[in-house]
């Protein structure tokens, strides 16, 4: 099971996170079916983007809380100067994605930013 991390501006549209999903997928040649789940902050969790794509795809959207997205910036492989000012965490997707993974996650693919959105993933033991 795949676990996306999802970092994305108020008003996202569908589109913009469904191609930026589609492309992380890519890059590791995994489909949408092997998506567990979309995580990010807590506070975009009810972006009518984000649940519009979950709705396509079957899968749960997890709104992490910042104090558990904090938790996971030692795991994250990149830094955004203002992601870190903005939630305390280098990445939102990196640390959204780590955090919905459980204990063992790991990250297999760094954050990757098109446009409004950045996304990564996690592999993990949580189901």
């Amino acid at each position: 099971m795949i676990f996306v991390g999802l970092g994305l501006r108020p008003g996202t549209d569908l589109a913009d996170i469904r191609t930026c999903l589609e492309t992380a997928l890519g890059r590791l040649d995994l489909d949408l079916s092997r998506v567990g789940c979309l995580a990010t902050v807590a506070a975009r969790a009810a972006e009518p983007g984000l649940i519009a794509l979950a709705a396509e795809i079957g899968a749960p959207v997890i709104g992490i809380p910042d104090e558990a997205l904090r938790g996971q910036d030692a795991g994250c492989a990149t830094r955004s100067t203002r992601v870190v000012s903005l939630f305390g965490v280098g990445s939102v997707a990196e640390a959204a994605a780590l955090a919905a993974a459980g204990a063992a996650a790991r990250l297999i693919l760094p954050r990757i930013v098109m446009g409004r959105v950045t996304c990564a993933l996690a592999q993990g033991t949580r189901a």
